[in-house]
């Protein structure tokens, strides 16, 4: 039975979800799963999940394992599976199994997405499903004296026919195999197929669906987000076999140009909508360092500040701030340096008493807006809050309320405001006041 609540609650849903629904229309993400995702009861929900995300615009590339599937075929056949630093040797009885494995998750893929059912993201639509031979591959050879037979690794992605898919509205779905120029099959990683493709896409994410648990921090808590430097800092420490080959690949990706990498747990039901439709996600996001050149201000950067802010003041859209001003609170600001310019600025004032700070001195530089330069410079403000043990943060605002509501900023009365802040309210300026609470 359905109550007030529960439709406050779905209405509540539906409105914070659809600015990502907005963001990721016309992007490219590929998607990768091992082949134990495929063998779950909650498989087929996946791939409803996956033609919901086809029909809210969003480009996708799936990319599946098959590990599993042809262990078991080796056991059906009486044959041992033979790994060397983790990497299978592939002979050619092996490899009748990838072959098989391929054909069987590709059917069972195609014909989920083909389903027509009541109520299921796929009732009266027609989902295209494009496979083919994209991916060049060629053999990892005899190394330390071990000859790993038909195991391959990438050696070129057909970029173009896979974007000819894309923009013929087609789901593409690649195998974890490759083929040579004379014709040969070889077996390859999955992830390594996935991070090459994302790469030659420059996709805007990898979504990675993994066996292991989530990415944890000393206090045993999810780490929700890393840039790449924090990425290689746990790789150092990582004794996880399965999760440095993952973040391995994650670096690698961002480094190529991917922007971001997401890492969710496949035990989840519905993981990849909850990672993507809500603020805080339920996996691990690492970035293509997003606060790459970001920093506290010194007194040095006074000059570049007022350089970008003034345009801004005149137009009204901040407060006038005299050069005195801005060296008394420089400790407060933080800065975006490009090519030895300031390119954005914030400061961040604390309140501790009442654990929350204000966001003020927001700007960007004109050149520099729509390449997500804000919502870095947000995030990294952020951090450094929940770094200082705060619990909200908020922002007084004319002109962007639109832009800071759009990231999850709540309109709230001038009462939540700390004392201090409420007292130097300006009246005149009729600034609207929102609020955020901090991931915990």
């Amino acid at each position: 039975m359905h109550t007030e609540a529960s439709f406050s609650q779905f209405v509540d849903w539906f409105r914070n979800a659809s600015p990502y629904i907005h963001a990721h229309r016309g992007h490219t993400f590929v998607i990768s799963f091992a082949g134990e995702a495929v063998q779950q009861p909650k498989f087929r929900q996946f791939i409803h999940d996956i033609a919901l995300l086809n029909s809210l615009g969003i480009r996708l590339v799936l990319v599946y394992g098959i590990r599993p599937q042809i262990e078991h075929c080796l056991q059906q056949h009486g044959l041992e599976a033979r790994y060397v630093n983790e990497l299978r040797i592939t002979t050619e009885a092996a490899l009748h199994c990838v072959k098989a494995a391929c054909g069987d998750i590709s059917l069972t893929i195609q014909s989920n997405l083909s389903m027509g059912l009541t109520n299921s993201p796929t009732m009266n639509t027609a989902i295209r499903v494009a496979s083919g031979n994209f991916i060049t591959a060629r053999p990892v050879g005899v190394r330390d004296g071990i000859d790993y037979c038909y195991t391959g690794e990438v050696r070129r992605v057909d970029t173009a026919a896979i974007v000819r898919e894309l923009d013929a509205n087609s789901i593409v779905l690649i195998h974890p195999v490759g083929y040579s120029p004379t014709g040969e099959i070889f077996n390859l990683l999955a992830e390594d197929v996935a991070t090459a493709v994302a790469i030659a896409l420059n996709a805007a994410k990898w979504i990675c669906l993994t066996g292991t648990t989530n990415l944890m921090d000393d206090d045993e808590q999810p780490i929700r987000q890393l840039t790449l430097l924090e990425t290689q800092q746990w790789l150092a420490r990582c004794q996880n076999f399965e999760q440095r080959r993952q973040l391995k690949n994650a670096v690698r990706a961002c480094q190529g140009g991917v922007k971001r990498v997401h890492l969710i747990s496949q035990e989840v039901d519905g993981a990849i909508l909850l990672e993507l439709f809500s603020r805080d996600g339920i996996g691990t996001l690492i970035s293509a360092d997003p606060f790459e050149n970001m920093r506290h201000a010194t007194i040095e950067d006074v000059g570049g500040i007022l350089q970008l802010i003034q345009p801004l003041e005149q137009k009204g859209v901040l407060v006038r701030r005299s050069r005195e001003k801005l060296e008394t609170e420089i400790d407060y600001f933080m800065v975006q340096e490009r090519d030895g310019m300031i390119i954005s600025c914030a400061a961040l004032y604390p309140y501790i008493q009442e654990r929350m700070a204000e966001i003020g001195c927001f700007a960007v530089h004109d050149k520099y807006r729509g390449e997500d330069r804000g919502d870095a410079l947000l995030a990294f403000l952020m951090r450094e809050a929940k770094q200082q043990g705060l619990e909200k943060v908020f922002v007084l605002t004319t002109h962007t309320a639109d832009w800071f509501r759009e990231r999850g900023f709540m309109p709230v009365n001038l009462d939540i405001l700390p004392v201090i802040r409420r007292n130097l309210y300006n009246y005149q300026r009729q600034s609207k006041v929102f609020v955020k609470p901090l991931e915990k």
